[in-house]
């Protein structure tokens, strides 16, 4: 059996640690009050034959308190509980010691979990306030059910290392604002630029400042880029005008500007490519940033497609590592290709640059794609955080959407293939136990929103009073931007595919596996739906696609309940809704049916296939 500490750390049962803990207090009580060894050893046996893979170190001692007080051992337990308090008075001074101390000692260790380089300082120092801050979190600020929920594989509350302060998850970067307006970093006005190959500078610099001073991603629309891309063919124009006077054809003062604009062109996309790849954040990681390539029909569309071609062709030939080897599957920045009815290949003049991204996809594994019709309609908004998180629709009092400016205040995804396993096929049973468990959901995505409430527009001047979401005044709160829909919370699932195995024994794929899944991500939804009725606040449902959070859920499952054929017995639980990677399905077939999903999910979902040779692709 192994016993998950209060850091959460699994260890091997050890039934020595309890006998040391009751003689302990058997030695402070009076020889009436004295536990027998025999009873010490029922209490052992006791705890043994619940025949548990997984069990709570609280859960253990709870059990104890109550066999000392069934024995009727009412000074021995009051002696018990004394001195489990006391050992939790000293572990509130040192849970962390031996995941940070392990750390340093040996990064091997936690490594795996880990989606940075823990050999580096400032890696480790973010690494270390992290661990400090999860102590702090899940010993004090969250309460003690959510704390044991998460540390049960109920839930996962996620990115807890950041619970201790108050800064927001996700964001999609109001640039267009903050490029027209101005904004300050570091107590320095940044006035709008005159020039493309400044307004890209500018543009790195407000991605890393907005990425120092929250958690997630963030998301940036290049369009925004178009008008200074013509700031500065207008003003090569001037120049070479002035210069001329007269004296050369227009056609080559035409052709000495469009070069003089390509190479500007060149200059600024690599500019942003080269400083999302090499610079990092607070955190010790590049941005995690999506640049959306967006080509909206307004006056600056033919900028803006020379821009997405750029950026494309760029993307293409890849960037050097240390090494000089061309490294062609870049981490950053993410690309996402909006598709419109003039790029959709159907003859549009804009196809040349859909043809493009897809070679580009085929060599780099990006862009992704997303349709503009699920951006501007009346179920979703521009994707937030690079392929993922979604923000539903919002209007300000004009009546006008707004897209930009606006972010997500947390997530709390559920596991669902465990409550497949209690529920031992019983239909009726899996909706109460959903029920129970979506309230504890609840009460998790509450403790973002209440942890966020009250904060002062100076904890993040970026943010909240310079541009990126809003223009607050100095010292304003900003709880207006949590109500009434403005920035989100996340209900994520996980597992949906094991789910459908586990209630009806056949794969989501098949009739009665989709008509019971629809049924459970639709139930998810109403409850979504309901608790922003009761509430006013946001709340989505988000198709969870961390593969971390799938593993460890399995690994707790797995840990308490053995190995369940076709469930527990391999790497991890299915991402959100998806068809397990090992089911023979045709792509076309595969993607038609998690589309079905997606149209619920409004909080966000993602869908990918592997393209294994030629065939997959007729």
């Amino acid at each position: 059996m192994k016993v998950i500490k209060r850091d959460g750390r699994a260890v091997e049962y050890d039934k020595e640690k309890i006998e040391i803990a009751i003689e302990k207090a058997n030695k402070e009580v009076r020889k009436s009050e004295k536990i027998s060894k025999a009873e010490i050893n029922e209490i052992i046996n006791y705890i043994e034959e619940l025949d548990r893979k997984r069990m709570l170190v609280e859960d253990i001692q709870d059990i104890i308190e109550q066999k000392l007080m069934e024995y009727k051992k009412y000074e021995l337990a009051k002696k018990y509980i004394v001195y489990r308090y006391t050992r939790t008075l000293v572990r509130k001074q040192n849970t962390t010691d031996e995941s940070i101390l392990g750390l340093i000692k040996n990064q091997e260790m936690i490594k795996e979990d880990l989606e940075k380089d823990v050999t580096l300082v400032s890696n480790q120092r973010d690494y270390i306030a992290g661990e400090v801050s999860k102590d702090l979190t899940k010993r004090i600020l969250l309460p003690e059910k959510i704390t044991k929920a998460h540390e049960d594989g109920i839930l996962h509350f996620h990115d807890s290392e950041y619970f201790l302060q108050p800064t927001l998850n996700s964001s999609l970067i109001n640039l267009s604002d903050m490029l027209e307006k101005g904004t300050v970093i570091n107590g320095k006005l940044i006035k709008s630029p005159k020039s493309f190959q400044v307004a890209c500078t500018v543009t790195t610099q407000i991605i890393l400042t907005v990425a120092s001073n929250q958690y997630g991603g963030q998301s940036i629309d290049l369009r925004h880029l178009g008008k200074y891309l013509r700031k500065s063919k207008e003003k090569f124009q001037k120049e070479i005008e002035q210069i001329c006077k007269g004296q050369v054809s227009k056609d080559l003062i035409n052709n000495i500007v469009k070069n003089k604009i390509e190479k500007e062109l060149a200059s600024g996309i690599q500019t942003i490519r080269y400083q999302l790849n090499t610079l990092t954040t607070a955190n010790g990681n590049s941005p995690l940033i999506t640049l959306f390539l967006n080509l909206v029909q307004d006056e600056y569309i033919e900028e803006n497609a020379m821009i997405i071609e750029e950026m494309l062709k760029q993307r293409k030939q890849g960037i050097e590592n240390e090494e000089e080897v061309i490294c062609k599957l870049e981490k950053t920045p993410k690309l996402i290709y909006v598709l419109y009815e003039y790029n959709s290949l159907k003859g549009g003049k804009y196809d040349y640059l859909t043809k493009l991204a897809l070679n580009c996809s085929i060599k780099t594994l990006s862009p992704s794609y997303i349709s503009a019709k699920k951006i501007y309609n009346d179920n979703n908004a521009l994707c937030m955080a690079g392929d993922m998180s979604m923000l539903p629709p919002w209007k300000d009092k004009e009546g006008n959407y707004k897209f930009e400016g606006r972010f997500n205040q947390g997530i709390v995804t559920i596991n669902l293939p465990q409550i497949g396993i209690l529920s031992n096929k019983d239909e009726n049973k899996f909706f109460k136990l959903l029920d129970e468990r979506l309230e504890l959901c609840y009460e998790a995505l509450m403790c973002r929103h209440y942890a966020l409430l009250g904060t002062k527009s100076d904890t993040s001047p970026i943010h909240w009073r310079y541009g990126a979401i809003s223009r607050l005044e100095k010292g304003e709160k900003i709880d207006n931007l949590l109500k009434n829909g403005y920035s989100t919370l996340s209900l994520g699932y996980i597992g949906l595919y094991e789910l459908v195995k586990l209630l009806k024994g056949v794969s989501i794929s098949k009739k009665q596996g989709e008509e019971i899944a629809i049924k459970v991500i639709k139930y998810l939804k109403k409850t979504v739906e309901k608790w922003r009725k009761e509430t006013g606040l946001g709340f989505t449902l988000y198709g969870t696609t961390q593969e971390q959070i799938a593993k460890r859920f399995m690994k707790i499952d797995k840990e308490e309940y053995t190995n369940i054929e076709e469930i527990t017995d391999k790497y991890s639980y299915t991402n959100s809704h998806h068809i397990n990677s090992c089911e023979d399905i045709n792509l076309y077939d595969r993607l038609k049916l998690e589309a079905k999903f997606e149209e619920i999910t409004s909080g966000g979902a993602v869908s990918y296939v592997n393209l294994k040779n030629e065939e997959n692709l007729r």
